[in-house]
């Protein structure tokens, strides 16, 4: 299928609207090529208004195109403009541009005048606009005498600047002698003519130099007004000007300076009406005179401003609206309003037109025979008249052409031939304005041509329209077919665009896309094609974008940029600052994909914009940097309504760096009392520049303002000037004041003064007074100087006084000061405690009573009673130099109290004393009770000596602390056999006078674990534990001796060894799966020796079990919470029985020595080992 173009077809979607720019230039492109006969074209002109420089040559611009070339002629005013007559006018070769030679000779006024071009050739005349030529002026303003202004401080002035009229009209500004700008605010500012208004003024506007400026840019020229001289007085300077001036004069005393509600400057009256053109800007002003200085505001009746086209100018006086178009025709008020009144001011507004195109009329290039129209469509307001020309000359006195046919704005033409070419102008005018356009009507016949080069390669980036270029003429207008490829495969409608203008749009390209295209251009006349290529690149793409950053000044930040981009394209990447170069500045520095800006400023902030270029395509990404920094200092502090004890700061905050002031902090400093030390005053929020502040009578103040953000704070901005506050009496008395006594005798009255801040004026002074609290005396006072004690002397001893301390200045007293009460001094307490009595609670504890001393014995503030206790020596520790003696001190008035931790079986003896803030009283008599007995503690060692082969001998040394009378020792012990079982236990009772026990009738090479205690009438005390093992057989062990060297015994130790390794390897299975022994079972049941000491049905041996120390043959021994003195721990490894690095064997070959071992250690359930027995025991469990 074939893909061809149909004449009125056009398929833009709204995805492909920027193309249609593109495309319209195209179409406008399709001209007659430049070898074929045509009507002439109008290409350049001037414009119509065209305003020159007197001082350089005039320039008429006259540019025209056509086949033949055309020739070119003017009229001026109207009538023929012969160039030839005037020497000082030429016309450029190939061209109808005249140049005026006025810089010689000759001026610029002559040459003004309506001037028109025409373009002739065969085929017919094109004409130009009508240009009015005028010189641009920059006059002199008139001389003139100004008298100088004297105005009364408030009122309103309008200063009038009336600058010449000129050509094109100055732009006016306000000057002093020195060039520099008068400044401009709400209540001063220059209104659209020029005037400088003053809402009202102030002593600070009197100057002699307001100059009125204007400048004409034309002839760049500035003129200058004289200067003008104001002068504001107040009422009593005004009046004395009168009174040496003049006799009366209504102009000075007419109006009041005092404040008045608005009213407008400009415009006048409570109407106006403003009429503007369509497309210009419309400005439309108010400003308002009035004390205090009025706000403008604008609103629009029945409707809204629009949004985008609205701009408010020169404080709010000026409103504007650009584009302005009909629609912003209507009613704009203007309201001007401050704390007194309001009033308004409404401007009707009514926007005309001048014509502007709808349709203009285009070049019309038919064949013979065709039909065509010409259509001139204009509006404005008033709606413009439309007029035709053909070749410059009406069409009503035109000659006749039979295909031709007016219709209005329409011209329609019917089977034309040669002869109907011409050039027609359409005239649309009305008051406002005219336009005027040229189109020719071009007959001919002519076979397709393709305008495009051939073989043009076409490069776009994919997913993106491609639109390849088949510019083409003909006459009759071509049919335009696109084929894709070498065999001519057609193009589908569905993927394809097909614009009049011969381009084929491809809306999406894709890889695929790839390859050559053939146009196709076909009329009656013949055929032409032209082949072009396309090619499909890979976008660009920024892979890493830069990204928002917020330093601080005199950082470092970089960003980064990696593009991604078609391998056969050449990517240039640059970096942009504000959307134009960045700074040349060596803290810039630019790698491959980074931006590093060092040692950031305040002038590096803005937007930084990465922008990746290839030939094809063109991707940025920005990122803003902001440089943030604590606020620059508060500046132009100013003290105002200065009053005794409030002050108004105003100050100018400095720059926030980028980060907004959340609040001010003030401080201030006493230059007379702590001159270099600042105090805080107070804080306000960030939006506010001043503050009232409170001030204390006598200060010297100087104050200075901080400014905060979120970055930190500012540094302090300079000094305030400093002001002195008047003297006052003190606002307060000293505080924390006091009455004790430092001896029995006296009152010493403290108080903290006052500091200088608080003094409020010279002179500083207490009033000191006092009395006796249930006396009847007079108040006694004293004044003392700026101290802070006074001694009372000469006082009873510990009685209740009444005190007040009062400040004083030179200025007056304080206000009346608050009582306090104190005592005088205090003395030792004269009685001591009666009635002591002691109850015995236990052995260790004791509960004491007395009676209260009575209160006047205590002299002093009570503070509590205080027992002293001690044990009496026995007649060994009497000697010492001194007893020690225990003190429990009860606060208050408690007249009981417990005494911990006494010794059982000793003798006390306590006495009790009071005590006050001056020290103890007197003891009471001293008091004696005996502790009853408790339990003894362990006995001191136990040692087992001379062990035989069936008896074992125990020495021990008494409890270190009997606590009693020791009534009996019981020993327990029990034996141990080579499985670890447990053996009967033996309870066995020993005077209590016995340091030595021999036991007997044991067996032979048997392990015993003994548990030994002391007894008093109050119960056991503690148990110490030991183990021992009674000796081997002599003859036993000579067979021993002698089977070991047997070669039959030696093998069956080697099998029983082998069983053993191999027991040991499932003992240790079974363990580290969680399984338990009999034994570690037996452990858990058997809490005590006592309570199951053998197995009750047969009386065979319990388990051995390690589970406590107390309970029969646990690893080593240790003292328990009962207070069990402890031996050395050890290890229940059989080795350690006879084999260990420790064990011994005498000459006979039996076992000495105590058992000793190894530190035991805990272990844990589960995984406890069982240690294979010793040889020596194997030996005899064998015989």
């Amino acid at each position: 299928m074939q893909l061809k173009i149909m004449p009125k077809k056009k398929r833009l979607s709204a995805g492909r609207v920027p193309l249609i720019l593109f495309l319209c230039q195209m179409i406008s492109a399709l001209e007659v090529p430049l070898d074929l006969v045509q009507p002439p074209t109008i290409t350049q002109q001037s414009p119509k208004d065209y305003i020159i420089d007197p001082r350089e040559n005039i320039v008429i611009q006259c540019e025209a195109k056509g086949k033949p070339p055309p020739s070119f002629s003017w009229t001026r005013n109207g009538t023929h403009f012969d160039i030839d007559k005037d020497p000082l006018v030429t016309m450029k070769p190939g061209s109808g541009t005249l140049i005026i030679n006025i810089m010689s000779e000759g001026k610029a006024e002559t040459y003004e005048g309506v001037y028109q071009c025409t373009a002739r050739n065969e085929r017919g005349a094109a004409i130009s606009n009508n240009i009015v030529i005028r010189p641009s002026r920059s006059p002199l303003w008139t001389k003139e005498k100004l008298e100088p202004m004297i105005l009364r401080n408030g009122q309103p002035l309008v200063l009038p600047c009336r600058p010449p009229i000129g050509l094109p009209p100055p732009i006016i500004f306000w000057m002093d002698n020195s060039f520099q700008r008068l400044p401009q605010s709400e209540r001063v500012s220059q209104g659209l003519n020029g005037d400088l208004y003053f809402s009202n003024v102030l002593p600070e506007d009197t100057r002699e130099d307001y100059i009125c400026y204007a400048r004409f840019n034309h002839t760049q020229t500035i003129q200058q007004k004289q200067p003008i001289s104001v002068k504001v007085i107040s009422v009593d300077e005004l009046n004395d000007t009168i009174a040496a001036n003049l006799s009366d004069t209504e102009f000075y005393g007419a109006k009041s300076s005092r404040e008045r509600p608005p009213t407008f400057l400009t415009p006048e009256g409570n109407a106006s009406n403003k009429e503007e053109l369509r497309g210009n800007v419309l400005s439309l002003e108010c400003i308002a005179e009035g004390l205090p200085t009025p706000i403008i505001y604008w609103i629009k009746e029945d409707g809204i401003l629009p949004i985008n086209r609205t701009f408010y100018r020169n404080f709010k006086k000026t409103l504007q609206i650009i584009h302005v178009s009909e629609a912003d025709s209507g009613n704009y008020q203007c309201i001007a309003k401050n704390a007194l009144g309001a009033i308004h001011h409404t401007i009707s507004v009514t926007v005309k037109a001048a014509p502007y195109w709808i349709m203009a009329p285009q070049n019309l290039v038919l064949s013979p025979g065709e039909d065509g129209t010409l259509i001139c469509r204009a509006n404005g307001n008033p709606k413009p008249r439309i007029s035709w020309l053909t070749n410059g000359v009406p069409v009503e006195i035109a000659p006749d052409d039979p295909s031709r046919k007016i219709d209005g704005d329409t011209i329609i033409f019917s089977n034309v031939q040669e002869r109907s070419s011409a050039v027609y102008q359409c005239n649309a005018s009305n008051e406002y304005g005219y336009l005027l356009a040229n189109a020719f009507v071009n007959v001919l016949a002519e076979p397709p041509r393709i305008l495009t080069s051939a073989n043009t390669l076409y490069q776009v980036i994919a997913n993106r329209p491609a639109l390849l270029d088949c510019a083409f003429f003909g006459s009759p207008l071509p049919t335009i077919e696109w084929f894709k490829g070498a065999k001519g495969s057609a193009l589908h409608e569905d993927i394809y665009v097909l614009h009049e203008n011969g381009t084929l749009e491809i809306p999406v390209a894709q890889k695929d896309s790839t390859g050559t295209y053939t146009c196709v251009a076909r009329n009656k006349l013949g055929m032409a094609k032209n082949d072009v290529h396309l090619e499909i690149k890979d976008p660009t793409r920024i892979i890493k974008q830069p990204e928002y950053a917020i330093v601080q000044r005199g950082s470092t930040v970089s960003f980064e940029c990696k593009v991604k981009h078609d391998q056969t394209l050449v990517p240039t990447v640059m970096w942009l600052k504000d959307n134009g170069e960045l700074p040349s500045d060596e803290r810039f520095t630019v790698d491959k994909e980074q931006l590093v800006v060092a040692d950031v400023s305040d002038d590096d902030g803005g937007t930084y914009t990465c922008v990746a270029n290839t030939t094809l395509d063109s991707v940025s990404a920005s990122a803003v940097l902001s440089v943030v920094d604590v606020p620059n200092p508060p500046f132009d502090l100013e003290l105002t309504n200065q009053l005794d004890k409030s002050v108004q700061l105003s100050w100018t905050p400095g720059n926030d760096n980028n980060s907004p002031i959340t609040k001010f902090i003030i401080e201030y400093e006493d230059t007379m009392h702590q001159a270099g030390l600042w105090h805080y005053q107070a804080e306000v929020s960030g939006t506010q520049t001043t503050a009232q502040l409170k001030l204390s009578p006598y200060v010297n103040y100087s104050f200075r303002v901080m400014a905060v953000n979120g970055i930190g704070r500012s540094l302090p901005s300079q000094a305030s000037e400093q002001y002195l506050t008047k003297a006052a009496e003190p606002d307060t008395n000293p505080t924390a004041v006091e009455g004790l006594g430092s001896e029995p005798d006296n009152l010493v009255i403290t108080w903290k003064p006052l500091n200088g801040f608080e003094s409020n004026g010279p002179g500083l002074q207490y009033k000191v007074s006092w009395r006796q609290k249930d006396g009847d005396d007079e108040w006694t006072s004293v004044f003392v100087a700026n101290v802070s004690k006074y001694i009372v002397s000469g006082t009873p001893t510990f009685v209740p006084y009444l005190i007040k301390v009062q400040a004083l200045n030179d200025a007056g007293f304080a206000p009346e000061p608050a009582v306090v009460m104190g005592h005088s001094g205090e003395d030792l307490p004269m009685v001591a405690p009666g009635n002591v009595r002691v109850n015995v609670v236990n052995s260790t504890l004791a509960e004491v009573h007395w009676d209260p001393v009575p209160l006047k014995s205590i002299r002093g503030h009570l503070q509590g009673y205080r027992i002293y206790y001690w044990k009496a020596q026995n007649s060994s520790k009497r000697n010492r130099r001194h007893i020690e003696k225990k003190i429990l001190t009860f606060q208050g008035s408690k007249t009981h109290g417990m005494l911990p931790g006494l010794e059982p079986f000793s003798h006390y003896t306590l006495n009790v004393r009071v005590v006050n803030g001056k020290g103890e009283g007197p003891a009471s008599p001293d008091k004696v009770f005996n502790t009853p007995e408790g339990v003894p503690s362990a006995p001191s060692s136990l040692k087992i000596v001379n062990p035989t082969l069936d008896s074992l001998t125990l020495e021990w040394d008494p409890p270190s602390h009997p606590n009693g009378i020791l009534t009996e020792y019981t020993l327990k012990y029990q034996p141990i056999n080579s499985t670890h079982e447990l053996g009967p236990l033996v309870d066995l009772k020993i005077p209590a006078n016995k340091t030595r026990w021999t036991l007997k009738n044991l067996n032979v090479s048997t392990r015993y674990k003994f548990y030994f205690y002391a007894q008093t009438s109050a119960g056991s005390g503690s148990q110490i534990t030991e183990e021992a093992v009674t000796t081997v057989d002599e003859a036993m062990a000579s067979r021993q001796v002698d089977i070991a060297t047997q070669g039959w015994f030696i093998g069956l130790m080697c099998a029983v060894a082998l069983l053993i390794l191999i027991l040991l390897i499932v003992c240790f299975i079974r363990r580290n799966k969680g399984g338990k022994y009999p034994v570690k079972e037996k452990e858990d049941a058997h809490a005590d020796p006592e309570i199951q000491p053998m197995k009750e049905d047969d009386g065979t041996f319990g388990e051995y079990s390690d589970a406590e120390d107390h309970k029969p043959l646990k690893k080593g021994s240790r003292t328990p919470s009962d207070r069990t003195v402890k031996k050395e721990d050890s290890d229940d490894s059989l080795v350690d029985y006879g084999e260990g690095v420790n064990g011994q064997f005498n000459e006979d070959g039996s076992f000495i020595g105590q058992y000793s071992g190894k530190k035991e250690k805990e272990p844990a359930e589960g995984n406890e080992s069982s240690e294979a027995p010793s040889p020596v025991n194997a030996m005899n469990s064998f015989v």
